[in-house]
């Protein structure tokens, strides 16, 4: 499913795609997740940068949003990381850079996850905005947590595809 959201004057849309994954970063697996992650915020009309693939763990995580949010992109969305296993560190590293969490839509991924698989209600992925510094409270990126599994990344993205255009908008300082 896609979604056509057409580019507003002065709105960047940019995103980075993050693969939170042991297995891929050191070649063990292909990075299936991340390719349908990338392709998908295509279809959304974002300007994509990756995906970019990276080890579990609570610091490579947060150096890679660290990363997106200092090159003042728009929106990042990861896969991967975000269940009960021991290296399945992915919140810990996004709540490291986040200025304000949104459960609202976290928790709508896994309501709607859960339609498709009862695991879905196992994933402790994150929303929310990370400011950018020497913004003036104005501008930020908004960072997403999804599961690693590639039918989850797309479900995730089907999801909050409509939502994107609104919640990028306040995140800029748009009118509510």
């Amino acid at each position: 499913m896609t979604h056509d959201h057409p580019r507003r004057p002065g709105t960047q849309l940019s995103a980075v795609a993050i693969t939170i994954s042991d297995r891929s970063s050191d070649g063990r697996r292909c990075d299936e997740s991340g390719r349908i992650l990338a392709e998908s915020l295509t279809s959304l009309g974002y300007d994509v940068h990756g995906p970019v693939v990276v080890p579990d763990g609570v610091e490579s995580v947060a150096a890679a949003l660290r990363e997106a949010i200092q090159a003042r992109h728009r929106l990042v969305v990861s896969t991967g990381g975000t269940g009960m296993g021991p290296r399945d560190l992915t919140p810990e590293g996004t709540r490291q850079v986040l200025t304000r969490e949104n459960p609202g839509l976290a928790e709508l991924l896994r309501r709607e996850g859960c339609a498709h698989t009862p695991y879905a209600a196992v994933s402790r992925g994150l929303v929310g905005v990370a400011d950018w510094p020497d913004d003036h409270g104005v501008g930020g990126t908004l960072i997403i947590n999804l599961p690693g599994r590639p039918s989850a990344v797309q479900e995730g993205i089907d999801v909050l595809g409509p939502l994107l255009p609104h919640v990028l908008d306040q995140v800029s300082g748009g009118d509510h």
